[in-house]
């Protein structure tokens, strides 16, 4: 099971989650992590299946568009390869570059719950905290 580092919060039409971590590379990690968790359920009958492994590298101008890139480019790969990402590992980044190892599993053994669009840039909030980072994101579902 995994630990929920999360808060769903209310918001209207879409989903909002507040995610806070250690670190901004963990953070990253952690707001993904909460993503696929809200959008699919592991069917626990089965046994574990081979992960595949697919190497991300995102840009962007600042920040809040690199994690927004990072999350839009994660649901893309998930749809495209039907696969759920359950463990995500950032390489290397800074504020305008992300590279990371991605594992995701056959969407076959998940109970999809919430179809998630979009990570969006309404409301987006990145900050440093005393504990670490923290981020609300809207997802469009």
């Amino acid at each position: 099971m995994i630990k929920k580092n999360y808060e769903l919060l209310e918001h209207t039409a879409d989903m909002r989650v507040k995610v806070k971590s250690k670190s901004l590379k963990d953070l990253f990690r952690d707001v993904a992590l909460a993503m696929f968790d809200i959008m699919a359920e592991r069917n626990l009958e089965l046994k574990s299946s081979k992960l595949k492994k697919i190497v991300i590298k995102q840009k962007a101008n600042n920040l809040e568009e690199l994690l927004i890139n990072w999350l839009n480019e994660l649901l893309s790969l998930s749809a495209i390869k039907e696969l759920i990402f359950t463990d995500l590992k950032v390489k290397r980044m800074n504020d305008n570059i992300l590279e990371a190892e991605v594992f995701g599993e056959d969407i076959s053994n998940y109970k999809l719950n919430t179809e998630i669009k979009a990570a969006t840039y309404h409301q987006l909030k990145i900050e440093k905290i005393n504990s670490g980072w923290q981020t609300e994101v809207i997802f469009d579902v």
